[in-house]
């Protein structure tokens, strides 16, 4: 090899070049390596591959063989440049200058194929050699490339395989379940699981196409998965729901029963309390209270027929909807009663109020007044007198308040 025209290197320049360069080499070395033994590449290596993994994976292989092959090459030189130098602890002016065009010039025989763009022309590449630091340049170039498809590849595999493989296997374990019920396919179950299949066809062969991203932002799109994850968790409290029915049918059916019969006698206290308030409370306005546990004995009574066929998945439907429409009959019918002695409660705080202004009126030596004897008395009346008019009787009350209250301001007005 010749040199290249400029003045040689010296000795020590020689020296402290080939310690650099043999220094780069190990590290591109132990970096192809660690490439090369990467769990990314690995599972690349053993998948079947398609889309857009398949394109980025190819050429990544093929960035990965150039990487050798230049690396091959480029070692060679170094080699033989530490061979010529070890030739003599002095070599002579003709030795250090084949050494500086070794060393820092074109001596590196590119692979075919990988003449850089730049170095090209129309009828063909201009030269098919380059230095040992362009051929670093181009390794790292190619091996950023090849890397990034790999630890992308990794990442996509480690955000998704593991997820993956929990919802499918909880995917199982729900069809199981469902078959072990009754026998029948659950449309929601079946269309999960298609979906599950095609997803994870291409999380196993394409991880790629479902990164989104680039550098640094790259992130494995999961929301699919996540949704299919949440579908089948839904599913899964349905099916542990039909279970706990089916195992358990005798104790629901007596539960259900038991919550029917105490909205009939709470629809019996609303009557009663209801026909008490008619009697006593003059122009109510009370609605008529509600009867549903009839609609719901008759609800509880369609469940057996379910239990008989063994139709579980809906057995469990069909007693929450009953469970909940008993605890909102309950509260309607609560109501009904809770607005009937509402009244009568109404009636009797009254009373107590009249009976603590005529104690205070007493207190301040008003007992006797004429004027408030006769508010007294009406307001009275008005709350002992059955039907009771609340309204009349409520402003009578709160009058015979007002009164004591000017009786009691002029007297303090007085003194």
């Amino acid at each position: 090899m010749s040199g290249t025209g400029a003045a040689p290197m010296s000795r020590e320049g020689v020296d402290h070049a080939l310690a650099q360069l043999r220094a780069d080499a190990e590290r591109i070395s132990s970096a192809l390596l660690d490439l090369d033994a990467h769990a990314g590449s690995r599972l690349l290596k053993g998948a079947r591959l398609t889309g857009e993994t398949w394109r980025r994976w190819d050429e990544a292989q093929r960035r990965a063989a150039t990487l050798w092959k230049l690396f091959d090459a480029y070692s060679r030189v170094l080699d033989q440049a530490s061979a010529l130098r070890g030739e003599s602890s002095r070599p002579d002016a003709d030795a250090l200058l084949i050494l500086s065009g070794m060393l820092t010039g074109p001596s590196v025989d590119l692979p075919d194929g990988e003449v850089p763009l730049d170095q090209r022309s129309l009828l063909g590449p201009d030269r098919r050699r380059v230095s040992l630091d362009e051929a670093v340049r181009l390794m790292s170039d190619a091996y950023e490339e090849a890397a990034a498809v790999v630890v992308a590849a990794d990442n996509a595999w480690t955000a998704l395989l593991l997820p993956l493989d929990e919802v499918e296997d909880g995917w199982r374990d729900a069809a199981r379940v469902a078959h072990e019920l009754d026998g029948v396919r659950h449309p929601e179950l079946d269309r999960i699981g298609r979906e599950l299949t095609a997803l994870g066809r291409t999380v196993r062969t394409d991880p790629l196409s479902l990164v989104t991203g680039s550098g640094s932002e790259a992130k494995a799109d999961t929301s699919r998965l996540e949704v299919l994850r949440a579908a089948l968790d839904r599913v899964r409290v349905e099916l542990a729901d039909a279970v706990a029915a089916r195992d358990g049918h005798t104790a629901l059916v007596d539960r259900l029963t038991a919550a029917i019969d105490g909205v009939a006698e709470a629809e019996r206290a609303a009557w009663t309390s209801r026909e008490t308030v008619l009697t006593k409370i003059d122009s109510p306005g009370l609605p008529d209270p509600v009867e549903p546990s009839a609609g719901l004995r008759d609800r509880l009574a369609a469940l057996a027929t379910l239990c008989a066929e063994s139709r579980w998945r809906e057995l469990a439907v069909r007693s929450a909807e009953l469970d909940r429409a008993v605890a909102t009959a309950l509260d309607r019918v609560q109501a009904d009663h809770a607005l009937s002695s509402g009244l009568l409660d109404r009636r009797s705080e009254l009373r107590g109020r009249l009976q603590a202004y005529q104690a205070k009126a007493g207190r301040l030596g008003l007992a006797e007044e004429a004027g408030l004897s006769v508010l007294h008395d009406r307001a009275r009346d008005l709350l002992w007198t059955a039907p009771c008019d609340l309204r009349a009787a409520t402003a009578a009350v709160a009058e015979y308040q007002r009164a004591i209250r000017a009786c009691e301001s002029e007297t303090g007005t007085r003194g």
